[in-house]
């Protein structure tokens, strides 16, 4: 029997996607559609006190234009999270269609709705809104202080979430005597995802009052629960259809536009309305990743162990809470995991600032939680006069480690397997010894920095996966799942595991890439690096099913007892002696086509999944730095993952390369700035904000240890988000040994180096 997973096998939407043959939302959408252009408030805090638009409704080609006063006042949540019957355990509802208290430079006050594009622009120029200004803070520790604008009013000091951690007596150790005190700031920029298509959507009514919205969205079933909550309309009158996405990474888990265009279609009689991000909206209106500033002070023993340690983080939400004290949370609960240590106390505070709303990112706080961790984990090895990688293989999470919150175990010696896989691939000791004790303008350094991850969300949030397969006359079958992909591969993935779980071969299973929430089984989406471990169990459940009832129906053909049949590769196969009996298409035809037993041969299910799994690795970067310059430049790097087993090792690489360039950038380059004085953004565009390319990159190097995981169907776990998690500390380490200068403020810029440099006596 050949095994299906586990071959790198070519995408499945990949001929459709290099010949233009793929539609994506706007390829979707009528010419006949009215166009809306939003307009934008021009002060980061106040409320609007008027609206004139008379000469923007005289422009011709207008068809109506609705301001914040005419939305329904309506408070919904944003965030691609499970819906929860407890109230307590819900998103926080503090955002309207659009809003007369504006609390950021971008903030929505009005929509255009026009015939074409051109009367759209030009007449959403023309809106003149005047409002009323009030103070703003962009700073979430400015925000916290006695005094601070009050963004939203019932949420005293802007404190969104407050998140606490109590291990043992953190007062009482650090009085034992001899301890070493290693202490630092951290601090990451906010940044957007920057995916290649921009947030776009369209609305239309249906009849009896139904409303669909097609759209680039990562969460169609959570995204029709928002619309239908954000309208005040029973969820069933909404219909979400989610075709192929160019890339989301985490900006589309979360209802972006799709409430409000839903609800503009209603102003106009029903008609198709598209909303289309320009590239700068995309930057500011849409979503931005936490920039979350840590503070860690760890007293260690002589020996290297941790007596105590101490941490705070302060995340700035922006103007709205998105997915709020989640994303921070995360982060912060990777601390005590990695590094365990008897005597902890930390608290992380997610705050309101009127800056724009963060929301998900590819590693959901655990790129900044790494940034800051991982840089003061050498900081503790320089202090100690030890090899990073060598003190790492002391305090690290050891085998057999169990939180026992999520349940989560540390089945294998991951952690020193990946690190003498990258050791050896970059040449490690090698080169840290040649590095040591640099003198000169131009030197060069190694680094490493580990990364933790958790697969999916339970148990705090709901985890479920639904399957459909269907039986075709020709012995093929047709897949649908609520999951979605992105761009990332997982139709591809999932081809391959129902192949396996039904015993057929992987060209003869058809998955339907569309969700679409009127006929796609339930699923929750594409996010927390969830679909390949989630999205298993479904498949194979569903698959086992399919399977048996082929076989059920098979003995009725073949006069053979169930027991002595089995499906492989498409064939129906006598077991005790290997025959095979028929073809899978020859059983389909009959199944459908018989005259004493016709049967449409299905199957669907759903699997809740109350199971974790952990995902470990690291990365290793080699750097060259120019210090009158204040330029480092990446010489190699290399990202190792234990990500269990691979379903697709070609996909996997690809998958690492991605994230590996996301964190070059979130190192190096990327930060989304804005006006001190008056929050306006000063970069939202991709001449300006430096995204690295492949110009900045040296070849990317993705190595595998392959631990299978034991509670996943197919031994696999997360690798989505993971790989961007570890190569920013990584260059920043390398950048510690070229110079001995700690920088703890990314990304890296020369701005950022010449401070760093000069303070250091280098310049």
């Amino acid at each position: 029997m050949s095994k299906q997973v586990g071959q790198s096998k070519i995408r499945v939407d990949a001929f459709d996607k290099a010949t233009g043959r793929a539609k994506y939302t706007d390829d979707l959408c009528g010419k006949d559609a009215l166009v809306v252009r939003l307009v934008h408030s021009t002060i980061a805090h106040g409320l609007v006190k008027s609206i004139d638009t008379a000469a923007a409704s005289a422009v011709e080609g207008v068809v109506k234009i609705l301001t914040c006063f005419d939305v329904p006042n309506i408070p919904f949540p944003t965030a691609g999270h499970p819906w929860s019957t407890d109230p307590h355990h819900q998103d926080v509802a503090d955002r309207l269609l659009m809003n007369r208290h504006v609390r950021y430079y971008g903030d929505e006050v009005a929509a255009v709705v026009a015939e074409n594009e051109i009367a759209a622009a030009q007449a959403a120029r023309l809106v003149k809104v005047e409002y009323e200004e009030y103070p703003f803070v962009l700073d979430p520790q400015e925000a916290m202080q006695p005094g601070a604008p009050l963004i939203h009013g019932d949420h005293p000091g802007n404190i969104l979430g407050h998140g606490e951690l109590r291990i043992g007596d953190y007062e009482k150790a650090i009085q034992e005597p001899g301890l070493i005190k290693v202490e630092g700031w951290y601090d990451t920029p906010t940044v957007q995802h920057c995916h290649i298509e921009n947030h776009v959507c369209f609305a239309q009514m249906e009849g009896g009052g139904r409303i669909t919205v097609v759209t680039s969205t990562q969460i169609p079933h959570i995204i029709r629960r928002v619309v239908g909550q954000a309208l005040g309309i029973p969820w069933g009158k909404v219909r979400i259809i989610k075709p192929y996405i160019g890339g989301g990474f985490g900006n589309k888990q979360d209802a972006l536009y799709e409430p409000l265009c839903a609800w503009l279609c209603t102003q106009v009689g029903g008609r198709t309305v598209k909303i289309d991000c320009s590239r700068e909206e995309t930057f500011v209106s849409n979503r931005v990743r936490h920039a979350i500033r840590t503070h860690i002070i760890s007293w260690v023993r002589p020996d290297g162990t941790f007596a105590a340690r101490k941490i705070e983080c302060f995340s700035n939400q922006g103007a709205y809470a998105s997915h709020g004290h989640g994303v921070t949370a995360k982060g912060f609960n990777a601390f005590p995991q990695l590094y365990p240590c008897p005597n902890i106390t930390g608290d992380a505070y997610t705050v309101y600032t009127n800056m724009p709303a963060a929301g998900a990112m590819r590693g959901y706080g655990i790129p900044q939680a790494m940034w800051a961790g991982e840089s003061h984990l050498d900081d503790v090895a320089k202090a100690l006069g030890r090899n990073p990688v060598e003190y790492r293989r002391q305090v690290v999470m050891p085998v057999g480690y169990r939180d026992e919150f999520s349940k989560n175990e540390n089945y294998f010696d991951t952690f020193n397997q990946v690190m003498d896989k990258g050791m050896e691939a970059i040449g490690y000791q090698e080169k840290w010894e040649a590095y040591q004790h640099q003198t000169g303008p131009v030197r060069r350094g190694v680094g490493m920095a580990l990364f933790w991850y958790n697969t999916a969300v339970w148990p705090i949030s709901l985890e479920s996966s639904s399957c459909r397969m269907v039986l075709n006359q020709d012995g093929s079958i047709q897949v649908q799942t609520g999951e979605t992909e992105i761009g990332q591969g997982c139709d591809t993935a999932y081809a391959q595991m129902a192949a396996d779980a039904v015993g057929i071969p992987f060209e003869d299973v058809h998955i339907v890439s569309t969700q679409d929430t009127d006929v796609t089984p339930f699923g929750l989406g594409a996010y927390a690096s969830r679909q390949t471990y989630i999205g298993g169990f479904s498949i194979r459940q569903t698959g086992q099913m399919l399977k048996e009832r082929i076989l059920t129906y098979a003995v009725e053909l073949t006069r053979q007892p169930r027991a002595n049949l089995d499906l492989i590769d498409g064939k129906i196969v006598r077991v005790s002696d290997g025959r095979e009996l028929m073809g899978l298409g020859e059983l389909a035809t009959e199944a459908l086509y018989s005259l004493e037993h016709s049967q449409h041969i299905t199957a669907e299910s759903t699997y809740q999944i109350k199971n974790n799994a952990y995902s470990f690795g690291c990365t290793f970067a080699e750097v060259e730095v120019d210090i009158p310059m204040c330029k480092v430049k990446l010489l190699n790097i290399v990202n190792v993952h234990d990500c269990g087993n691979l379903i697709n090792p070609a996909l996997a690489e690809a998958q690492v390369h991605g994230g590996m360039s996301m964190g070059i950038g979130f190192g190096l380059s990327e930060e989304l700035k804005f006006d001190p004085k008056t929050g306006r953004p000063l970069n939202n565009n991709l001449l300006d904000y430096k995204l690295s390319t492949f110009m900045d990159h040296p070849n990317l190097q993705a190595l595998f240890v392959e631990n299978p995981e034991p509670t996943s169907p197919y031994g696999t776990k997360a690798l989505g988000e993971p790989p961007a998690c570890s190569p920013a500390p990584a260059i920043r380490n390398a950048v510690l040994q070229a110079t001995g200068v700690a920088v703890d403020r990314a990304p890296m810029t020369p701005h950022v180096l010449f401070a760093a440099f000069r303070e250091a006596g280098l310049l």
